[in-house]
């Protein structure tokens, strides 16, 4: 095993590589951390008791929800259990924490997205090719850092770049497609015709099972979380109950420990993953990922020699996202040779952008 981590101004892609294959990713942003983990002294705003819990308030101005029974006013120690994700804040449990705090406070900060991979890997070397990586590397995890003169060749980008798509080929010719909405990830399976002797239905349920381990895996490494709905290729919905057992061996090995609840009577197959960190699609699409996304790919087009400071032009959420982001545009400035110029685009998509130089 190794952990291969890829540094781009204000983002660090990790990859987790068992030879060929990629068994973890994640982005870890140190200028905008997700918040997961972290330690809060919190004050009570409003109790929601038929939720379970009361909204609060952090030191950052932001809210969100505590679970359990609490007094308004009080404030409390909490850790948070979810990062802000599908529209929703972050939620997060009361804990027994000493502190001196008489306000809101950020108390600790949660592991970064890094340490929690490291954990998971503990005997794998960490492998770096940014010098500018290494102040940034936990010091627990120092010992572990080998210098690469590449990080990420051909093989491992296309790997991570393909899990930016909504689609993902799987063992035996089987397509997943990754549709999220605002209350669950529907995943639907589509396979190539049967050609085999056997029933029709027989041979499309043995494609399916035969695909669930890579299925799971992208659900992994896309992190997935909350209901999840599997559409199953080519099995009657009476017979789509038999697939859940293996579903749920191919789910065994997911450190997040997701449970396959069954088959709808339209044989959907349920799946359960806990929320934690934002899912991948949600960080690459949101203003700040496609901000850092432009940061990377103006870097990769950098012109030789001394260029002029560029211009970045963009939608109004996109340049506020990077100016609230110091540590991307200073390693923007340092990587570049010269500091980045960002320009409001009130009529841009989201989405788009544009270099001036």
């Amino acid at each position: 095993m190794e952990i291969r981590i890829a540094w781009s101004p204000g983002e660090a892609r990790i990859a987790a590589m068992d030879g060929d294959t990629l068994q973890d990713f994640a982005l870890w942003r140190p200028g905008k951390p997700d918040g997961y983990g972290d330690r809060h002294a919190v004050r009570i705003l409003k109790s929601a008791e038929n939720m379970g819990g009361a909204f609060v308030s952090l030191a950052d101005g932001s809210d969100g929800f505590l679970t359990g029974q609490h007094a308004v006013g009080d404030l409390v120690s909490a850790l948070v259990v979810r990062s802000p994700q599908g529209g929703k804040g972050l939620r997060l449990k009361p804990i027994e924490m000493a502190h001196a705090a008489t306000e809101p406070a950020l108390l600790a900060r949660g592991p970064t997205p890094l340490e929690t991979i490291a954990a998971r890997y503990p005997d794998a070397p960490i492998l770096i090719d940014e010098p500018a990586v290494t102040a940034r590397i936990p010091a627990s995890l120092r010992a572990r850092v080998v210098r690469t003169p590449t990080a990420f060749d051909a093989h491992v980008t296309a790997l991570c770049d393909a899990l930016s798509e909504p689609v993902a080929e799987l063992k035996g010719g089987v397509r997943a497609t990754f549709t999220p909405t605002p209350a669950l990830m529907a995943i639907d399976l589509d396979c190539p015709e049967n050609t085999d002797r056997r029933s029709r239905a027989t041979a499309q349920a043995g494609v399916n099972m035969a695909a669930f381990p890579d299925l799971c895996r992208e659900i992994r490494l896309r992190n997935l979380s909350g209901a999840i709905l599997i559409d199953p290729a080519g099995v009657t919905p009476r017979k789509r109950p038999a697939l859940v057992p293996p579903l749920r061996e191919a789910l065994q090995h997911d450190p997040m420990k997701p449970q396959a609840l069954g088959a709808t009577a339209l044989g959907l197959l349920e799946v359960v993953r806990t929320r934690s960190r934002p899912p991948l699609h949600e960080l690459l699409n949101a203003p700040h990922g496609i901000g850092l996304s432009a940061l990377r790919q103006i870097i990769a087009q950098r012109p030789t020699g001394a260029p002029p400071p560029p211009t970045l032009k963009a939608a109004i959420s996109v340049v506020r996202a990077l100016e609230t982001d110091t540590v991307a545009l200073d390693s923007f400035s340092t990587t570049y040779g010269t500091p980045l110029r960002l320009e409001l685009a009130p009529d841009y998509p989201v989405n788009y952008w544009s270099l001036h130089i």
